[in-house]
């Protein structure tokens, strides 16, 4: 993984972007509309977070996301059969 910190561009970024080796995740999407100075001109566009995984990493990385929300998934399950087995004594 890569992070590239804050990034700019005059168009609006894809969330996720694939090539054939890699992936580009850009979070925090921001427009951005700054005014010019005398000095300066000013900048009108987006504003984002710029992370580059190998393809590889980002499966893996999905698959234990994936993981950990089934496993909330099951927990949660289990609360409410005891909260509903609550309830109807």
């Amino acid at each position: 993984m890569k992070e590239y910190g804050t990034q700019r561009s005059t168009v609006k970024p894809l969330e996720l972007e694939l090539t054939e080796t890699k992936v580009f995740v850009n979070s925090d999407i921001v427009q951005v509309n700054e005014p010019g100075t005398d000095e300066q001109p000013g900048f009108t566009g987006y504003e984002f977070t710029l992370t580059e995984y190998e393809k590889d990493e980002y499966i893996k990385l999905q698959a234990e996301k994936n993981e950990s929300l089934g496993k909330q998934v099951t927990d949660t399950q289990v609360a409410l059969t005891e909260v509903y087995e609550m309830i109807l004594v």
